[in-house]
């Protein structure tokens, strides 16, 4: 069985949560937080809060379980932090020059011309980038550079 969560806001809380509001200044995603809340401690159920806010079922779940949950009024209303995210290029100057210098050179033995996925591959042999490349990738650079394998 799911656990409910009830929204006790306390006289600080709602009148912090009302001047957000009427300044208008913040997010619409945190506004609608914000009024979700209120609703929440007036004693509305959850399909009355998402008519009237207009969110969905969902945001009222977890903005009444992260209020309750997770520290107060800040917690509910903020975007929790996002994980770092990857680099975005696994081919930086220096492997674009190698690989268009290596996509310029002669094709290996028993090969007519180099092919995406060879380039690919031997980027990764001649140790110019750290771990895998896609073919795909390599397609973009070479594109972007404007070369021709040939």
């Amino acid at each position: 069985m799911a656990k409910t969560y009830t929204v006790k806001l306390d006289a600080r809380e709602r009148l912090a949560l009302e001047r957000k509001l009427r300044a208008g200044r913040d997010s619409a995603r945190t506004l609608a937080r914000a009024r979700v809340l209120l609703k929440c401690d007036e004693g509305c159920t959850d399909e009355e809060v998402v008519e009237a806010v207009g969110v969905s079922l969902g945001t009222v779940e977890r903005s009444r379980k992260r209020f309750c949950t997770g520290g107060g009024l800040d917690a509910a209303l903020r975007d929790r932090p996002q994980p770092p995210r990857p680099a975005k290029r696994k081919i930086d100057g220096a492997a674009e020059a190698r690989l268009v210098t290596l996509a310029c050179s002669t094709p290996p033995d028993g090969r007519e011309s180099w092919t995406m996925q060879l380039l690919a591959d031997s980027l990764v042999k001649l140790k110019y980038v750290d771990g895998p490349v896609s073919d795909e990738t390599v397609r973009r650079v070479l594109k972007k550079t404007r070369s021709s394998r040939g």
